[in-house]
């Protein structure tokens, strides 16, 4: 059966009964992952919220199935507390992100993580969902979306600081060698569990652009290039795990999605040799649904691989239709860089990176989903 050239990026609006149980769990840090112990009728409301949500999917012509995340609180974290060795807590701070009036805004702050033991990714509760989704798809294509590696140990190493001299790991190297084990761990397991699509998704990318004025550490950084480097073959290491496994090995790459607000900008062209040209996934989902991408030449560093790329052109964080047009030409100028048959379409993001969802109705995410199925029917048909 032929694929949809519309994507689903993954994530789904979460109905209100299976919010209420994640904002409870967004305000304690004396429970443990996957939290279903601490609060009655919590595993139920999810596995049915999760159930629907398939049918919905199929409903509506998705080819490729996802949970639609509702097993996650947080697009990353969940993947990390699922890891042997990982305990969370509230931390003082929550994430930033731009806020619409141009301020900040912080996120939740369940995002404290602390290292206990080694990692280990065996045994992962993600195995459980997607042993599910795989159950309720039948013969429907599925995938499972996860945090890329090179992210999460940035944020475990660079930015929380958690290797070093009476730690578990004690410098970044050994930890690095230990998140990439536990991932390979995980991968094997999925695999085994019928696992044919798994999806990294990761916001890392665009805080190399050194014209960005929100990196965090591109502006005078002289190591940045062994960094950015050091990021691929984290990357590429585990990606050429998951291919010797027999899987597909995909990516997603935005600029942060938490209540239609995002965290970052930075475009792709600056980045394009190294995170698109020399990373080794099968598909790149790419962010162009505003100007702040800059313009769609980044594509060219793909041009002698045979990667397929799904073209964000379309928001996720709009209550309002996109641009058909634009959606239309922005298609047919990619097509002229990279052959038609490599491309795909998506909104930027999925629809509730996290468990608060972006500021739009479920029936609005719907109408924006068939939307994007009817523009990429008129440009591929």
């Amino acid at each position: 059966m032929s694929q949809s050239k519309f994507q689903l990026v993954g994530s789904l609006l979460r109905p209100s009964e299976l919010r209420r149980y994640k904002t409870a769990i967004e305000k304690r840090d004396d429970i443990t992952y996957p939290f279903y112990d601490h609060f009655t009728g919590y595993q139920e409301t999810e596995k049915a919220a999760i159930q629907a949500v398939i049918a919905q999917q199929k409903e509506n012509g998705i080819d490729i199935l996802t949970d639609g995340e509702y097993s996650k609180s947080m697009w990353h974290l969940d993947f990390i507390w699922g890891l042997k060795g990982i305990e969370r807590y509230i931390a003082d701070h929550g994430y930033t992100f731009k806020d619409h009036d141009g301020g900040q805004y912080e996120t939740r702050k369940d995002i404290g993580i602390r290292i206990t033991e080694p990692l280990s990714g065996k045994n992962h509760h993600f195995l459980d969902i997607y042993k599910l989704l795989k159950a309720e798809a039948g013969e429907t294509d599925t995938k499972l979306t996860v945090w890329g590696p090179a992210h999460a140990y940035t944020e475990l190493a660079i930015f929380d600081g958690l290797a070093g001299p009476g730690q578990v790991y004690e410098s970044n190297e050994a930890l690095k060698k230990g998140l990439i084990k536990a991932y390979k761990e995980f991968l094997t397991e999925y695999k085994a569990a019928g696992g044919e699509i798994i999806q990294f998704d990761d916001c890392l990318w665009e805080l190399f652009d050194q014209s960005n004025p929100t990196s965090f550490f591109a502006d005078g950084n002289a190591a940045l290039t062994d960094l950015a480097d050091e990021f691929i073959q984290i990357n590429n290491e585990v990606v050429d795990f998951g291919h010797q496994l027999g899987l597909k090995v995909w990516t997603h790459n935005c600029r942060g999605n938490y209540e239609s607000r995002s965290a970052s900008g930075g475009s792709y062209e600056a980045i394009a040799e190294k995170f698109l040209h020399d990373q080794h996934y099968d598909r790149f989902f790419l962010e162009w649904d505003s100007d702040v991408s800059g313009d769609l030449k980044a594509l060219a560093s793909l041009k002698d691989s045979d990667a397929e790329v799904v073209l964000g052109l379309l928001s996720s964080k709009t209550t309002d239709l996109d641009d058909e047009e634009r959606a239309l030409r922005l298609l047919e100028e990619a097509s002229q860089i990279l052959p038609k048959e490599r491309l795909l379409l998506s909104h930027q993001c999925g629809f509730a990176s996290c468990d608060s969802g972006n500021e739009l109705a479920i029936p609005q995410q719907w109408a924006k989903i068939r939307q994007g199925q009817e523009i990429a029917e008129k440009f591929w048909t």
